[in-house]
């Protein structure tokens, strides 16, 4: 367990990292008895630093949501982190490799909610009955800390969230059966990875319902309104520069994101 100025210094340490574009030395390194209600803490400064600045939150997101990527990462369940209004990018667009340290894209679901959810005990029926519509999305994760990083670091850090390209397509939740939703995750034209969302806890909605338990135990909740990032079905992808990224969802549609 960290001490209140320990953590002060790693919110700190965070908000250069994400300034300067320049990785920080990992926080497990740097505060070996760093734990894991310590790394929530150090998001939730974080996030609080970035909406005293004038972001707007607008939405969260789940990570860690398939059993190989927890296995990797030694811990039993997902993580979370923050979504702001900063992060949001244009389908299409064109991004600055510049503006991120080591940029990787994953594609997701993307949940906007039409009503609030409090935990505990969310259902993915709960989820679906509160959700206007899911957007096929890719997603820009970022570390902002050194490898070989450990659960802590990637909690600390935001879940890696860094960017959220939406679909121009949106569907209701019951038009789909959202556990075989797929995509196609293409760099450059060539294929990288492949996924099903069922990869996300059996259901995407199961990972929205996670998250609003979770909150609950800091007295938390998702808002109306708000977006709510699922998880990926698939490996991350590296973004180079003049690397166009392309998740097709197939019926669903296409999501592009490029870096310059």
């Amino acid at each position: 367990m960290l001490s209140t100025n320990e953590r002060s210094e790693a919110v700190a340490t965070l908000l250069e990292a994400e300034r300067s574009r320049q990785q920080a030395e990992r926080l497990s390194q740097s505060y070996p008895s760093i734990d894991i209600d310590d790394a929530y803490a150090i998001s939730r400064g974080v996030a609080e630093a970035r909406a005293d600045a004038g972001d707007v939150l607008i939405g969260h997101k789940v990570g860690l949501t398939s059993k190989a990527m927890r296995a990797a990462s030694k811990i039993d369940e997902p993580d979370y982190g923050h979504v702001f209004a900063s992060m949001l990018i244009e389908d299409g667009a064109t991004v600055s490799h510049a503006d991120y340290c080591v940029p990787r894209v994953e594609p997701e679901l993307t949940f906007i909610l039409k009503t609030a959810l409090r935990g505990p005990n969310l259902t993915l029926e709960d989820v679906l009955a509160a959700t206007e519509w899911v957007v096929p999305s890719i997603e820009i994760i970022d570390a902002r800390v050194t490898e070989p990083r450990r659960i802590f670091d990637t909690v600390a850090d935001n879940g890696a969230a860094a960017g959220l390209v939406l679909g121009a397509k949106r569907f209701r939740p019951e038009s789909v059966d959202w556990r075989w939703a797929s995509a196609l995750f293409r760099r450059n034209d060539e294929i990288e990875e492949t996924g099903v969302a069922a990869g996300v806890m059996d259901h995407p909605a199961n990972a929205v319902a996670w998250l609003g338990n979770k909150l609950a135990d800091f007295n938390g909740k998702l808002d109306a309104g708000h977006m709510v990032l699922s998880g990926s079905f698939t490996r991350p992808v590296w973004a180079d520069r003049g690397d166009k990224l392309e998740a097709d969802f197939g019926p669903l549609g296409c999501v592009t994101v490029s870096f310059s």
